[in-house]
């Protein structure tokens, strides 16, 4: 384990629609319950959009899974929040207390910008949680947290992938894990978490959120490479200790183990 400490919090989430509130707002005369009510708001968005991406505004958070990651970008632990409950009242409040915990590191995430941090932050206000760090709004423009181009609070690598949106990401986190060898999406995506949710299987969308991390961690480390902070070879080397701290968790946690299952080595291009 790195004795840097953290420098850096790599997070992915899942969240399932709040269907009681889907129902109040959505279809206050219907009489549908809290389930049909998200079916009828999934299949209204899929005619729509071709997609049932229901906005964040209507998610609970049932999954955080966190990458503690040290200053010299190496991987420490990957946990998830409120393991075994997953309720999402407690999962909201020990993300916050987490960030403020470890020093406010910079956050680091796969459009996080545009889902995972929203759905938290509406978690905080529906719950009745205080963020003034967070929310610091009489702070100058660029040393307010939540400003888009402040990197020492947020690290969104689709945002930096995509020159904040001049280019679409087409293949998302997955195509950029799958760049690098590593796991990418296995059998399970996020279309899928609201219908495991609701068949019981939150240990499952843990586990999944758990890959989704370390996917998250190796492409922010592969992103250093690119920014000049590591070399490639000082980049490999973090990877096969990430690697070897991933098959020392494997025989606990069954996520580790289908990581590794599905993991690939990268190679370098022939000279």
């Amino acid at each position: 384990m790195p004795s840097d400490g953290v420098g850096y919090l790599v997070f992915d989430i899942e969240a399932v629609a709040d269907g009681d509130l889907v129902a109040k707002l959505r279809y206050p005369n219907a009489g549908l319950t809290a389930r049909d009510a998200v079916a009828k708001f999934r299949l209204e968005l899929r005619e729509q959009t071709g997609r049932d991406v229901v906005p964040p505004t209507f998610m609970l958070p049932v999954a955080v899974a966190v990458a503690k990651v040290s200053p010299s970008f190496r991987l420490i632990d990957v946990a998830v929040l409120d393991e075994p409950k997953f309720r999402p009242h407690v999962i909201a409040r020990g993300f916050w207390q987490g960030w403020r915990h470890y020093g406010r590191p910079p956050l680091v995430t796969f459009n996080g910008r545009g889902y995972d941090l929203p759905v938290l932050e509406f978690a905080a206000y529906r719950y009745g949680y205080a963020l003034p760090d967070w929310f610091n709004v009489d702070a100058r423009s660029f040393e307010q947290a939540r400003n888009r181009y402040n990197s020492a609070a947020h690290i969104d690598l689709m945002e930096l992938f995509s020159n904040f949106g001049a280019l679409r990401m087409s293949g998302g986190l997955n195509l950029m894990a799958h760049l690098i060898g590593k796991p990418g999406k296995t059998g399970l995506d996020g279309s899928m978490i609201q219908d495991l949710y609701d068949a019981g299987e939150v240990q499952q969308i843990n586990d999944y959120c758990r890959c989704d991390a370390l996917d998250t961690y190796f492409v922010f480390l592969r992103s250093r490479v690119l920014l000049g902070k590591v070399t490639l070879d000082e980049e490999q080397a973090i990877v096969d200790e990430a690697k070897l701290w991933i098959e020392s968790k494997a025989q606990e946690r069954s996520a580790f183990a289908h990581y590794l299952e599905h993991w690939g080595d990268w190679k370098p291009p022939a000279e």
